[in-house]
C-alpha cells in the first residue's frame, strides 16, 4: 500500500532486527544518548544523515528510530524531511538497522512462484508481494508503466491473499489462469484508473472489486500451498502491506520497502 511517510516508517519489520542488530558500546556513544539506553532504547550506531546533524540509528520498543545529536549537546527523534516536505534519512535508516538482505533471499525470490509483467530481458526486476484486492498495488501497477512499457523494468507479481475475505479467492484465480500475466494486466488495467481518480480527488481507495475477476470458492490444495509460501516469503523480508517491493540498488545490493510513494518510484524502479 502507498502510506505517508510516518506510516512508512512504522511499517518497517521489527522482529528480525533486534535478533540481528548489535548495540553500540557505551564508551563509543556521546553521553546524552547513555540516558536512552539505560531506559531500554537500542542505539546501533552513527548513520550518513541528510540533515548535516550527527545521526544514530536505534531501536525504540523494536522500531527503527533516527536520533540526532544538535549542537547544544540535545537530542531530537523522529523523521528528518527535505524541503520538499520528503523524507530524507528513511532509506539511510533502513539500511542502517536491517543487515543486508543476501543473495539467497534473492534466489528465493526468483525460484519462487510469480506473475512476470514486462521484458524478462529488462536491466532492473523489482518483485512485488501483489494482493489482488489492494488499491495501492493497483497504483503501482499504473506508476509502473512507463518503465515496464520502455523495457526498463519488468515486475513480478509474488501474488498473496490477506487483505479481504475475497482476496485469496481472487489470487488462486490468478495462479490458475491459463495466461496468469495477461489475466493480471486485465484485470489491473479495468480498476486503476477508478483508483487514480479516487487518490486525486483526496479520496481514500477502496479494496478492488469483483469486476473483472472472480474468486475461487475451492482452492486447489497445490494453489493453497503456494499462497501460504508466498505470505511465508513475504513475512521473511518482514514486509506486512502491500505492495511489498524487494530490489537491487545501484551498487547491487538488495532492498526493500513496504509502500511505493510516488517520490519513491525513481529509488524502486530507476531512472525514467
Amino acid at each position: 500500500m502507498t502510506m505517508n511517510i510516518f506510516q512508512q516508517f512504522h511499517a518497517l519489520a521489527t522482529v528480525a532486527l533486534i535478533a540481528a542488530s548489535a548495540p553500540a558500546r557505551a564508551d563509543e556513544l556521546p553521553e546524552p544518548l547513555h540516558a536512552l539506553q539505560k531506559q531500554g532504547v537500542v542505539v546501533l550506531g552513527p548513520f550518513a544523515s541528510n540533515t548535516g546533524l550527527k545521526a544514530y540509528a536505534a531501536l525504540a520498543d523494536g522500531r527503527p528510530v533516527a536520533l540526532y545529536l544538535t549542537p547544544s549537546g540535545s537530542l531530537i527523534a523522529g523523521t528528518a524531511l527535505d524541503r520538499e516536505g520528503r523524507e530524507s534519512d528513511l532509506a539511510a535508516l533502513e539500511t542502517a538497522v536491517h543487515p543486508p538482505l543476501g543473495e539467497a533471499a534473492w534466489k528465493e525470490l526468483g525460484a519462487g512462484r510469480w506473475i512476470a509483467d514486462g521484458n524478462s530481458s529488462a536491466p532492473r526486476i523489482v518483485y512485488v508481494f501483489t494482493d489482488p484486492n489492494c488499491p495501492f498495488c493497483a497504483k503501482l501497477w499504473a506508476d509502473a508503466r512507463p518503465w515496464v512499457d520502455s523495457g526498463k523494468v519488468q515486475l513480478r507479481h509474488v501474488i498473496v491473499g490477506i487483505l479481504t475475505p475475497t482476496s485469496r479467492g481472487k489470487a488462486a484465480a490468478l495462479l490458475t489462469d491459463k495466461n496468469p500475466s495477461k489475466a493480471l494486466y486485465a484485470y489491473e488495467a479495468l480498476h486503476a484508473p477508478g483508483i487514480g481518480k479516487a487518490m486525486a480527488a483526496g479520496e481514500r481507495p477502496r479494496p478492488l472489486g469483483d469486476e473483472g475477476m472472480r474468486a475461487m470458492t475451492t482452492i486447489p490444495p497445490q494453489i493453497a500451498a503456494q499462497l501460504d509460501a508466498n505470505a511465508k516469503l513475504m513475512a521473511s523480508f518482514g514486509l506486512t502491506a502491500t505492495p511489498g517491493v524487494v530490489w537491487r540498488g545501484i551498487k547491487g545490493e538488495i532492498r526493500k520497502r513496504a509502500g511505493v510513494s510516488d517520490a519513491a518510484l525513481l529509488e524502486v524502479l530507476g531512472p525514467r
